[in-house]
Order: structure tokens, then C-alpha cells, then sequence
């Protein structure tokens, strides 16, 4: 465990010419709603030797906490609280008042250093863990913790709510922060635009959203498996080039008519990991982890950034959520099928489709959001399906507090979630980074039939059915 050195209460600094930033509120919109009832995202940065770019280590971590305030002086709401709004039944809001702040904890860790935890391969989640906040009780929406790592390194962990802000806020939130710790000589990054003028009001959808849903396990608290394991894999701009043309040469393979577009480096990411991912569940029978069910249908679920897409636009900067769920849809037995080049045309397609199907319904319309809450009872009736947590768009690996860029960047809630994580390639020459978490027996399954497939693609001229080694057929 970390050894906890001390937690402060960091409030946003007042603008020029106030003692203190005045109370107020933020209605939550059915957008925030929507992840009411959901886990909290907890990321972990790594970032190797901190101190020789910072001086002293107290002189770093007090430089983090100062910059912490100034930044939170634009994001106030992520200091408050959430709570129900007076005299309401289910309307829920953000309340700032003055001396509300987020919990700013200083450790330190003596088990393992930068090196050994920010390895690519597998590693004891239950190692990490201790890295990342919990969220203080009383609606706290934003945690963080700073852990010098007696082994070598600093760990920055970050605890949000999901109905405080999406991932493009709370990662603009992080550049901003980072930005005020650097002694910026570079461009500030822009202010949140704060406000709720932006999403139009669905009553309707707000009451469905915000209804308790049972997502913890009987105790109360959610559950991280003792034994689960946190790997990252890196997918080259190589690899995805050949992932869009093998699904390109499957498809003049079946004639499909007209051709689909070629798969975006998104598509062909998704596809691919979902692929590689399903096929170490339910092909293996992972321990611990539910099986297929009766349905004959996979799925996965994952968000897609609405604010280009509803009418009118929201602003790039807006501070909530404004996220839909794209839900993607395939045969299990093609998702199965010994034919790599199937399953892997199978999983990249219904990824395309589901993106394909936000960007056409994204405009805030009735039947954008109608039916939501059914389509992921069906999705979670096939089994846990799989779902998103990152996005190469947020560049967590431009996040330097001055001290350098990240040396890695887990979300460590996927071990909770079953989520797969998304990040940019953190080389800088493009590609992305994947992070999963599964028991061992099902990380040495992934780990297998994520080789094989980078093996068949790496192929000079693979053909259209290329045999997975680590497929079967059912």
C-alpha cells in the first residue's frame, strides 16, 4: 500500500479582485445524467525521476498543489460537490461554495518503481492500484494523489466522476493543470465554456438516466479481482494500415456492393483489440469472466464525442458530458471463426456501422437517445460486453508538468470496468496504445492471439482468410 504522507483540501484561487470564488451551482443535463450510477475513471501518470527536472521533491509537490488552485480557479465545478438540487426528487447538480476544494493526497510508495510499473507487460493491478484516490464521501467529483515512488519516479493518479465530465473535459482539465505547473511559456491552453444553455432539455430521458440502477456487488462496493492482471499493447501505424487493408481485401473477398469506405486508424483499433479480446474471453472460457450467454450476437459499447454532431454545435470546450453510446453488434461465431480476415472484417465493420449510426443520429433528436437503456440491456444480456475508456484525441502523452512527458499512462478502472483503454502511441510517430485488464489465464490468451494476428498481418501479402494461430472455429 501507499504510505500516506499527507491530504490537503486544494480550493480554486479567486479571480483578481475576489477574496473568494462566490457560491454556485451546475444543473447536470441528461448527457451527465446518463453516468449518474457508474464507476469513477482512475488514471495513473508515470513520469520517470521528476525530481531532477523540479529540484527538490517538496518544492515539486508544492508547485503541484499552487498550479492545482489556479487551474481549478477556471474548472470550479470539479470542487464542488454533487448533490441533489433543493426541493427536487432526482435533479441532480454541482454546488460550488466557498471552501469546498478537491483532495490533494501526497504518498509514498516503497514496493516498485517508475521502471518496473510502467512496463508494457503485465503487471499485478493490485500494484498500481494504491496510485489512484478513492473519491472522498459527500459528492466529491475530483480526487487526485501524487506519489513519489522511493524506487524511482513520481505517479500523479486522477479519481473523476463520469457524470461530472466526459474524458475530453477531464483531460482538458489535466493539460490545463499541467500547463500551470510548467511555468508556462507555451500557448495557455482556452477556458472550459461553462453553462447549460448548450443541450436542449429531455425530461423524459433525464428521469430514465438518473433512476438507480444496481451496478456494485453486494457489499456495496465495486469489486477490482485480486489476481487481475494490466497490460498494455501498442499497435504501430504499420499495423493499421494493414488491419484497414486486410478488411478492405475481405470485403472485394464477398463481394460486398457498394464497397465500404476504408476503416479510419479508430475503426481498425477497435475492430482489431475487440477481435483479439473476444476471442480470449469466450474462446478459452477465460476464469472469472462471464461467458457469451445464449444470445448469438457480441457486442461492444463505446462513446462518441457529440458536440460537432448536435444542432446547434456545442462549443470544443464545453464543461459535461456530451458523449452518446455507439453500440456495435456481431456474430459470435464469425467473431470466433478460424478465418482471421473474417473476424477481423466481422469486428471492424460493426465498430464502422455503430460509429457510422452516431454520427447520422447525433443531433439530439428523439431518436438518437430513445431506447438507450434497452439497447445496453441487450448488450450486457449477451454477456459483458466490451466498452471504451480513453481516446487517442485527448494526448494524455503531451500532459508534462514540467518535468517531461509521462513515461506511461494507465486507467487503472479498467480492472473494474472490463473496459479496453485507448491512448495515443506514446512515441510521438503516431499508432495507438491499448491497455486491458484480465485474469492471467485470460491475458496469456490475448496475449497469444494478439501476437498471432500482428504476426498474420505483418505478412508482405497476407491473403484474405489468413489463419489465426491462436483462432478456433466453432
Amino acid at each position: 500500500m501507499a504510505r500516506v504522507l499527507r491530504t490537503s483540501l486544494v480550493a480554486p484561487s479567486p479571480s483578481s479582485g475576489e477574496a473568494t470564488l462566490p457560491e454556485r451551482s451546475l444543473p447536470l443535463t441528461y448527457l451527465d445524467a446518463m453516468w449518474l450510477h457508474t464507476l469513477p475513471v482512475e488514471r495513473v501518470f508515470f513520469f520517470h525521476h521528476a525530481h531532477e527536472h523540479g529540484g527538490a521533491v517538496d518544492v515539486l509537490l508544492s508547485n503541484l498543489q499552487d498550479s492545482l488552485s489556479n487551474a481549478l480557479r477556471s474548472f470550479y465545478p470539479l470542487a464542488g460537490r454533487l448533490r441533489l438540487a433543493p426541493g427536487t426528487p432526482n435533479r441532480y447538480e454541482l454546488h460550488y461554495r466557498p471552501g469546498d476544494g478537491v483532495s490533494f493526497t501526497v504518498a509514498e510508495y516503497d514496493l516498485a518503481g517508475v521502471d518496473e510499473l510502467a512496463t508494457d507487460g503485465p503487471t499485478e493491478v493490485a500494484k498500481i492500484a494504491p496510485l489512484v484516490p478513492p473519491l472522498p464521501e459527500g459528492g466529491a467529483v475530483l480526487a487526485l494523489q501524487a506519489t513519489v515512488l522511493r524506487c524511482g519516479g513520481l505517479a500523479i493518479g486522477v479519481t473523476v466522476h463520469y457524470a461530472a465530465c466526459d474524458g475530453a473535459c477531464s483531460t482538458h482539465f489535466l493539460h490545463t493543470w499541467a500547463w500551470e505547473a510548467a511555468s508556462p511559456g507555451a500557448v495557455a491552453p482556452e477556458p472550459p465554456v461553462i453553462g447549460r444553455t448548450f443541450i436542449r432539455d429531455r425530461d423524459d430521458l433525464y428521469d430514465t438516466f438518473a433512476a438507480p440502477r444496481s451496478y456494485k456487488s453486494r457489499d456495496g462496493k465495486p469489486v477490482r479481482s485480486p489476481d487481475k492482471l494490466l497490460a498494455t499493447f501498442a499497435l504501430s501505424e504499420e499495423h493499421l494500415r494493414s488491419i484497414k487493408d486486410t478488411v478492405a481485401r475481405e470485403a472485394v473477398r464477398r463481394g460486398v456492393s457498394p464497397p465500404p469506405p476504408r476503416p479510419t486508424s479508430i475503426v481498425a483499433t477497435y475492430g482489431f483489440i475487440w477481435h483479439c479480446h473476444y476471442w480470449a474471453k469466450e474462446g478459452g472460457g477465460a476464469k472469472g469472466e462471464p461467458s457469451g450467454g445464449t444470445s448469438d450476437r457480441a457486442y461492444a459499447v463505446f462513446a462518441a464525442d457529440h458536440r460537432a454532431r448536435l444542432d446547434p454545435p456545442v462549443p470544443a470546450r464545453y464543461l459535461g458530458n456530451c458523449v452518446g453510446l455507439c453500440f456495435a453488434s456481431a456474430s459470435r461465431k464469425e467473431l470466433l471463426t478460424a478465418a482471421g480476415a473474417s473476424g477481423l472484417f466481422a469486428s471492424c465493420s460493426a465498430v464502422a456501422a455503430a460509429i457510422d449510426e452516431a454520427t447520422r443520429r447525433g443531433d439530439g433528436k428523439r431518436g438518437c437517445w430513445d431506447g438507450c437503456l434497452e439497447r445496453v440491456v441487450e448488450a450486457y444480456g449477451a454477456g459483458v460486453p466490451l466498452t471504451l475508456a480513453g481516446s487517442p484525441r485527448f494526448r494524455v502523452y503531451d500532459v508534462d508538468f514540467g518535468f517531461g512527458r509521462p513515461a506511461k499512462v494507465e486507467i487503472v478502472s479498467v480492472a473494474r470496468t472490463g473496459a479496453m483503454s485507448v491512448a495515443e502511441g506514446r512515441g510521438g510517430t503516431g499508432g495507438t496504445e491499448v491497455g486491458i485488464s484480465l485474469p492471467p489465464d485470460g491475458m496469456a490468451r490475448f496475449q497469444r492471439c494478439f501476437a498471432d494476428a500482428v504476426a498474420c498481418l505483418s505478412a508482405s501479402s497476407p491473403p484474405a482468410e489468413a489463419q489465426l494461430p491462436g483462432s478456433v472455429a466453432v
